[in-house]
């Protein structure tokens, strides 16, 4: 750790709390450069780790479980931790733009603020879906629906879009727990219904056969309706898709879980607010 009698010879700032910048916090923590000051700009003060998403969605981790508290973390690696939106970066004067505060500036500078869905390229998915990512977004939502279960009569259903590894993950705690909030309940678990769409023509694409072909016989004996080959084109009220083609599908509710792109300073140097610090 940095004490403060020491001058101040290299200013690192981490914009984002995602995987990589709790590595170097933790690296950071265990063996201090001397001279170095370590800053780390983040719009929340926890950050999840993504790998755990569908075990704390399906109620086996709890939300202290999955995330990490960054005040703290930067507080054991002795760096400064502001609690702000990164607005812009000035590339020539070396300083980071933030709201709400002063601008911050570096030496080096390292982003790492996660992905979000590309919902934009899909008609009334912006407006109709719910994106996994930002994280913390879809746990509101999440939180929103499990509330809603308490009063909640006759069929519900939840389709997914994209049958990769998080998707289909996602799909089957989704799944889980909502049947045991039924069954809590003395409801019929029989009302739940999940549909899974991708345009690729098999499940998690990039696992080998032997991985495929466990995953189609679970989600066959849970009942998962897979439409593959059917990208979603269009998203609308009251909670209805389309596919490709124009073959309407009803009664879905929308989560996009493929098409991540990683926000980039781009050619003016701006990072925009909608890029949020997600973990993964």
């Amino acid at each position: 750790m940095r004490t403060p009698d020491q001058p101040v010879l290299r200013d690192i700032v981490l914009i984002g709390g995602g995987h990589s910048h709790v590595g170097v916090l933790k690296r950071f923590a265990m063996s201090p450069v001397p001279g170095v000051r370590l800053t780390l700009i983040c719009r929340d003060t926890h950050t999840p780790y993504s790998g755990m998403l569908p075990g704390y969605v399906a109620g086996h981790y709890s939300y202290d479980d999955v995330h990490i508290d960054l005040s703290r973390l930067a507080e054991y690696a002795g760096a400064r931790f502001y609690r702000a939106e990164a607005m812009g970066i000035d590339r020539e004067r070396k300083r980071v733009i933030c709201r709400g505060r002063p601008e911050v500036p570096y030496d080096i500078l390292s982003i790492n603020i996660g992905s979000s869905p590309r919902v934009n390229e899909v008609e009334g998915a912006s407006d109709h879906a719910v994106p996994v990512k930002p994280i913390t977004g879809f746990n509101n939502r999440w939180l929103a629906l499990l509330a809603r279960i308490e009063n909640h009569e006759g069929p519900l259903t939840v389709a997914v879009v994209g049958a990769g590894a998080g998707g289909v993950e996602l799909t089957l705690a989704m799944q889980f727990r909502l049947k045991n909030e039924l069954k809590q309940r003395g409801k019929d678990p029989g009302q739940l219904h999940f549909h899974l769409f991708d345009a690729a023509s098999e499940i998690l694409p990039t696992h080998n056969p032997k991985v495929r072909e466990v995953f189609r016989r679970t989600l066959a004996e849970r009942c998962v309706k897979g439409h593959l080959g059917s990208p979603v084109s269009k998203v609308v009220p009251p909670c209805a898709g389309y596919l490709a083609g124009g073959k309407r599908r009803h009664h879905f509710r929308c989560r996009r879980h493929r098409q991540c792109t990683e926000p980039s300073p781009g050619e003016s140097g701006c990072v925009r607010g909608k890029a949020r610090p997600t973990a993964g």
